[in-house]
């Protein structure tokens, strides 16, 4: 597939590779956090050119209510034991697995992988509660890379909580209103991990944007059973449920 992104002058020549894990954890009500750790991979636009050429991505077409719409964004996903599409992802997975295993109890053995190719292409609010994220704590670490997008977070209305400030206080509404929506802006090679009860007591989101933007690859790392594939795709390349 032929995309391309424009590379930071802080990137050019760089071989894409991790870093150390040493993000900024902000926590949550109910039991939930978010790690955000800022440029974590170097190299992050050959990266991106490499994915983009070698993920073979899939269109998707979805049933809403009475009509079958596009899924607006390309999807893959890579299940257990599946040969990942660039060794830079296996090092990314492993690293983040040593980094997470102790608090996590598993490592990340999934990755699911999203070319948003313009600002036309989004995900709505939702959960990865498909399988254990439904019911436990968990963990999903995602890798943007490309042009910076938002994500953005919000309590879920039916029993999600609102931000704790530094000092274990609550920010007006807890209602999942405009108060209590977190945005980060993520690309380059950003890494944010979601923690906790996340899945379940918050929602996120990449909405649609007017203004014109290039390509971005989200990659997502989780553990065993979070989110449920497709038995019918191939191991290797699954497609992704949204």
């Amino acid at each position: 597939m032929s995309v391309s992104v424009q590379e930071s002058l802080l990137d050019l020549g760089d071989v894409p590779a991790p870093g150390p894990v040493h993000p900024e954890r902000v926590r949550l009500a109910h039991g939930a956090w978010i790690d955000v750790q800022r440029g974590w991979l170097a190299g992050a636009g050959e990266l991106f050119d490499r994915l983009a050429e070698r993920v073979p991505w899939r269109a998707e077409r979805r049933r809403m209510y009475d009509r079958t719409v596009d899924v607006p964004r390309l999807l893959c996903f890579y299940g257990e034991g599946a040969d990942l599409p660039d060794p830079v992802l296996a090092t990314c997975r492993d690293t983040l697995s040593g980094h997470y295993r102790a608090e996590l109890g598993e490592r990340f053995v999934t990755a699911g992988l999203c070319l948003y190719r313009d600002g036309r292409d989004s995900v709505a609010w939702h959960g990865d509660t498909i399988g254990r994220g439904g019911s436990e704590d968990t963990m999903v670490a995602i890798l943007s890379l490309g042009e910076a997008r938002p994500l953005v977070l919000r309590p879920r209305p039916d029993g999600g909580g609102s931000i704790k400030d530094k000092t274990g206080g609550r920010s007006a509404g807890g209602d999942g209103g405009k108060a209590d929506t977190l945005r980060y802006n993520l690309g380059h090679g950003d890494l944010i991990v979601m923690g906790g009860s996340c899945q379940r007591t918050w929602e996120h989101a990449v909405p649609k944007s007017a203004r014109p933007t290039g390509p971005r690859i989200s990659v997502q790392f989780r553990p065993r059973g979070v989110r449920l594939c497709d038995p019918s795709c191939p191991r290797s390349a699954r497609a992704l449920r949204a």
